[in-house]
């Protein structure tokens, strides 16, 4: 298991509080988060309480501000440790319709942009059968993040997207 410190204030000031397990509220322990410093393990952090809400995947590191970790805001009420490793080997079938339908291409690397190497507007549909990925909802790993775990995600919803575009992902290589 991992373990993660969330500080009140930027640059790990104010009243903090160590976590090595999932939480689903955290607002007993702090009002805020505007710095985060995750000692092992990658984390998974949401807005809301019960792991709902915009989320964040962080690796091992130290973030001064929610900017680094590409919040909107200082609320972070809950936070779960990703478990499930597969050994060294990712594999991710993008398809462009729900329901695995249409167009499929199979990744195994990071993509920068997904419009420019598989021409691909929108991603319907996911099978993750091997590794830990993130979906960012804008090129160059920016915007909305969603981890996807191993299985199937017959549509955009089942990863927590409210629309289908998708602009980028990587596979998590940090445990």
């Amino acid at each position: 298991m991992g373990k993660i410190t969330f500080f009140e204030e930027k640059k790990f000031q104010g009243r903090c509080y160590n976590c090595s397990s999932d939480c689903a509220d955290l607002h007993t322990y702090f009002g805020r988060c505007n710095s985060i410093r995750v000692e092992s393990g990658v984390w998974v952090i949401y807005e809301r309480p019960n792991y709902k809400g915009f989320q964040y995947i962080l690796s091992p590191g130290e973030y001064a501000d929610n900017q680094q970790w590409m919040a909107f805001n200082d609320n972070v009420k809950s936070c779960r440790a990703v478990k499930n490793i597969y050994g060294n080997a990712w594999k991710l079938r993008l398809y462009e319709r729900p329901d695995f339908g249409g167009q499929m291409v199979e990744c195994s690397d990071d993509c920068s942009s997904v419009y420019d190497t598989y021409k691909l507007r929108e991603v319907y549909s996911c099978a993750v059968t091997d590794g830990v990925w993130v979906f960012y909802d804008l090129p160059n790993y920016r915007g909305r993040q969603y981890l996807l775990e191993r299985g199937e995600y017959r549509q955009h919803a089942d990863w927590g997207a409210s629309s289908p575009g998708v602009g980028s992902f990587r596979r998590i290589t940090e445990f």
